[in-house]
C-alpha cells in the first residue's frame, strides 16, 4: 500500500508539473506568439498533429473506461452492496454512473449557455476545425450541437478545441471553471484505484488530454488578452485541479470505514461517469465526424486502445 502511495504521488506531482508547462510555454514561444498577432493560432500542420494526439487519447481513454474504471467500479459497488447488505432490484451502480455523466453534462451545458447568454458574441465558446461563423473562410471546427450559418452546417465540440474568436475574458473564465471540474472528478479516479498498473494507465490517459487541454485553454487566454497575472493565475488554479482530485480519492482511501467505503464507491462511479462523457460525447465524436484524415485517425485510436490493453494484459 505505502508503494501505492508513493505511485498516486508520482503521478499528483507529474500531472502538476507537465499541466504547468503545457500551460505555460506557448506564452513563451515564439511561433505560437505571432500565431496570434496573425489571427493564424492553428495553421493546418498544427491541427493535423493536435488531432492525432486527440485520436491517440482517445483511444487511450476509450481503453482506460471499458477495461479499468468502469468494471473496477461496477465490482466494488456490488462487493460493497453484499457487505452492507443492501438488497434492491434497482441496478444502483449502473444508476450512479449514469449520474456522474449528467453531472458533467448538465454542468457543461449550463457554462455553456450562460456564457452565451452574457456575451454579446455568438461564435461558440469550443470548436474544432470548419466553417467558425467569426471568419468562414478559415476553418476553425465543430462544436456540440447543428445550427445553421449562411447554408453551412457547424458541428459543435468539446471543450478542448477552443474557438480563438470567442475569446471575451468571461467565457475564458466560464470555460476554465468547465474544465476544473472534469479535472477534479479524473484526479479522484486515481486517487480511488487500489492497484498499480491500473494508476499508471488512468494516469496516462489523463495525462495526454490534460496536455492538449493546456495548451488550447492558454492560447485562449493569450487571445484574451487577460494580465499575465491573470493569465498565470488561471493556468496554475487548471493546473492543480487533477492534484487535488488525486488527494480526494487518496484522503477517501486511507480513511477507510463502513460509511467511507461507500462514498469512496459513489466517487468512483460519478468519476467513471466523467470518463464516459469525455470518452463518448467528446473526443471520439468529434474527431470521427470530421471529414479529414480519416484513416490515420483510426489508427492512431487503435494505438492508443491498443497500448492500453496490452499493458492490462500484461497486468
Amino acid at each position: 500500500m505505502e508503494y501505492l502511495l508513493q505511485v498516486k504521488l508520482g503521478c499528483l506531482f507529474g500531472l502538476l508539473l507537465l499541466t504547468l508547462l503545457f500551460g505555460l510555454v506557448p506564452s513563451r514561444v515564439k511561433c505560437f506568439r505571432e500565431g496570434l498577432e496573425r489571427g493564424e493560432c492553428r495553421p493546418e500542420a498544427h491541427q493535423r498533429w493536435i488531432s492525432f494526439i486527440s485520436c491517440l487519447a482517445g483511444g487511450v481513454f476509450l481503453a482506460a473506461c471499458l477495461l479499468d474504471i468502469i468494471p473496477d467500479f461496477l465490482n466494488d459497488m456490488k462487493e460493497e452492496m453484499i457487505n452492507q447488505q443492501i438488497k434492491t432490484d434497482f441496478p444502483l451502480p449502473e444508476f450512479i454512473l449514469g449520474t456522474g455523466f449528467l453531472i458533467v453534462l448538465i454542468v457543461e451545458r449550463i457554462v455553456l449557455d450562460c456564457s452565451e447568454t452574457m456575451s454579446e458574441e455568438t461564435t461558440p465558446l469550443l470548436s474544432g476545425g470548419s466553417n467558425s461563423p467569426a471568419r468562414q473562410e478559415q476553418p476553425h471546427g465543430h462544436s456540440h450541437s447543428h445550427s445553421g450559418h449562411h447554408n453551412d452546417v457547424e458541428h459543435r465540440r468539446h471543450h478542448f478545441h477552443v474557438d480563438f474568436h470567442a475569446h471575451s475574458s468571461f467565457r475564458s473564465f466560464i470555460l476554465l471553471l468547465s474544465l476544473s471540474l472534469h479535472s477534479i472528478f479524473e484526479g479522484i479516479a486515481i486517487g480511488l484505484q487500489n492497484v498499480q498498473s491500473e494508476v499508471l494507465q488512468i494516469a496516462i490517459a489523463i495525462l495526454i488530454h490534460k496536455s492538449i487541454i493546456a495548451v488550447s485553454l492558454s492560447l485562449l487566454l493569450l487571445q484574451s488578452s487577460v494580465q499575465t497575472r491573470w493569465f498565470v493565475l488561471s493556468i496554475v488554479m487548471f493546473a492543480l485541479m487533477s492534484p487535488l482530485g488525486i488527494g480526494i480519492g487518496i484522503g477517501v482511501m486511507h480513511n477507510q470505514t463502513d460509511g467511507n467505503r461507500m462514498v469512496q464507491c459513489v466517487l468512483e462511479g460519478l468519476a467513471a461517469g466523467t470518463f464516459v462523457y469525455i470518452t463518448f460525447l467528446e473526443i471520439l465524436p468529434h474527431e470521427l465526424n470530421s471529414n479529414k484524415w480519416r484513416l490515420p485517425k483510426v489508427i492512431f485510436i487503435l494505438l492508443g486502445f491498443s497500448g492500453m490493453a496490452a499493458l492490462r494484459f500484461l497486468g
